[in-house]
């Protein structure tokens, strides 16, 4: 089963509204077939939650990352909502390593904030004070050196005759050659009280910010870092390595922090529970409204409008936490399930980016059909790809399948082996010139140009792709709380199809 496009499809779509007597209907009825439930999830009622993210992002310094006010507003907020539908819900806390936000000033000859972070393993403090040059090749007029060639901060010799004997001395390093560890530690012996490690920029993918892991030498041993370590652009890096630059540096420590994830579930008759989730928190830089509150905002409708349902199976949804950290809120989430628990999971669907602006309909590739990086997920997971498949060619439209590498929430769950599906509409990666020709967009350009960025808005989506994805999440999420005779092969209560309906609006 090939996951290229089925179906060269007519992309432009019709979004038809609701009429005030289906919008009456939406909030009475009980939404127990597919068609009635995606005529339900409609594309305002999404937006209306991606609105009110976007309000508490606004309201909490542009972020809604976990460790912040931002994220324990955006929990407050489907919490709410889904108490007022009726759900009982589990805060269920797991405890994570907050990193602060780190401070990059350049203060002479030039004054400029520069968007930085502080390196894994950094020590933390504040300082002011000169920025000294180390052995960098930049390959511009004052330093002719190809940037392929940086071992700057690789050997001790690197800082041979460079007076680093000030209370405040900055020393600034290029990526390249050896582990950032082995920089900084170079660094912190020539006695500087700060690093900052800029970009290599012998390629265009290493000349945006840099922020690594220098908690650890090659053998395994840890750094023991003191000194503060941040990162820079390599362009950012140009402008601090001018003749009598000085720098303002802030690292405060990373702090042991508890959050919660967000779990509401309709129970069932049978004893088999299916999942669906997405991550709620932001990266510190920005709202994250498509990263991650567009599969967040769709499983919310959706849940909201499945209320009235009785499933066959218990029907559980999960808002994680600190996803953007390291999957940490559903590792912790699997991590503490008993096997039981883990046991009567039938299937887990993730909905992480489903409304990317130079969007691609991607399936996760369950039964590695495509070949192309990790294998098979667990038994089932190729089902669940087949549902999406028959959804996307029931509407004529295209799909394409995205490797199954376990780096969205879906990953602690096939660690498990409990079978993990879901949709993808890209993130960092680039459009193809084949990919925009059958699904438009900018060939060339990322399928998020805001991905992790502060752009990452309100308007920072495709409509479209969001509304389609909605309705696809509602379908399988219904489909398999009637019936998961597919998947562990127990025949539920009703065997749902996808459903032709228009998306709504």
């Amino acid at each position: 089963m090939t996951k290229l496009a089925i179906f060269i499809a007519v992309l432009g779509l019709t979004l038809p509204g609701l009429s005030t007597a289906q919008i009456a209907a939406c909030d009475t009825r009980t939404n127990n077939t597919s068609a009635k439930l995606q005529e339900c999830v409609t594309l305002d009622g999404v937006r209306a939650h991606q609105a009110a993210l976007q309000a508490i992002a606004d309201a909490n310094g542009g972020t809604r990352a976990a460790g912040t006010s931002g994220y324990d507003a955006s929990v407050d907020y489907v919490v709410e909502k889904l108490e007022e539908a009726g759900y009982a819900i589990e805060l269920n806390p797991f405890v994570f390593t907050f990193v602060p936000p780190a401070t990059l000033e350049q203060l002479s000859p030039i004054n400029a904030d520069y968007e930085t972070g502080q390196f894994t393993g950094s020590g933390a403090g504040t300082l002011s004070g000169p920025v000294i040059p180390v052995d960098l090749a930049l390959g511009n007029v004052d330093w002719p050196a190809d940037p392929s060639t940086a071992t700057s901060g690789c050997e001790a010799a690197d800082f041979a005759g460079l007076d680093f004997s000030g209370p405040a001395d900055i020393a600034l390093i290029q990526r390249g050659a050896c582990f950032f560890s082995e920089k900084a530690a170079n660094a912190e012996a020539a006695g500087a009280e700060a690093v900052i490690i800029l970009n290599q920029g012998n390629s265009p993918s290493r000349t945006g910010l840099i922020v690594g892991n220098a908690a650890a030498f090659p053998d395994g041993s840890p750094s023991n870092l003191t000194v503060p370590v941040v990162g820079a652009s390599f362009f950012d890096g140009i402008s601090l390595s001018q003749v009598g630059s000085t720098a303002f540096i802030n690292v405060d420590p990373p702090q042991l922090v508890t959050q919660t994830n967000v779990i509401a579930e309709l129970p069932g008759m049978d004893p088999y529970v299916v999942m669906a989730g997405a991550s709620l928190d932001s990266v510190l830089a920005g709202p994250g409204i498509q990263n991650n509150g567009s599969g967040s905002a769709a499983i919310l409708e959706v849940a909201l409008q499945m209320a009235k349902v009785k499933p066959r199976n218990t029907v559980r949804f999960a808002w994680w936490g600190a996803e953007e950290s390291g999957l940490v809120g559903s590792t912790a989430y699997v991590n503490g399930l008993s096997q039981e628990e883990q046991d009567a999971i039938v299937l887990y669907l993730d909905f992480k980016m489903i409304g990317s602006p130079n969007f691609v309909y991607f399936i996760y590739d369950g039964d590695d059909s495509d070949g192309i990086g990790a294998g098979p997920g667990p038994a089932g997971s190729g089902e669940i790809e087949a549902f999406f498949e028959d959804f996307y060619m029931e509407r004529e439209l295209p799909f394409k399948g995205t490797d199954l590498s376990g780096g969205s929430s879906y990953g602690p769950f096939i660690a498990v082996g409990i079978p993990s599906g879901g949709l993808f509409t890209g993130a960092e990666g680039i459009k193809t010139t084949e990919e925009a020709g059958i699904w438009g967009g900018t060939a060339g350009d990322q399928y998020d140009p805001c991905y992790r960025l502060a752009c990452d808005t309100f308007d920072n989506i495709s409509l479209q792709a969001l509304d389609v994805n909605s309705d696809a999440a509602a379908a399988a999420i219904l489909q398999y709380g009637m019936n998961t005779e597919a998947i562990n092969g127990v025949r539920g209560k009703g065997n749902f199809k996808p459903g032709k309906t228009g998306p709504s609006m």
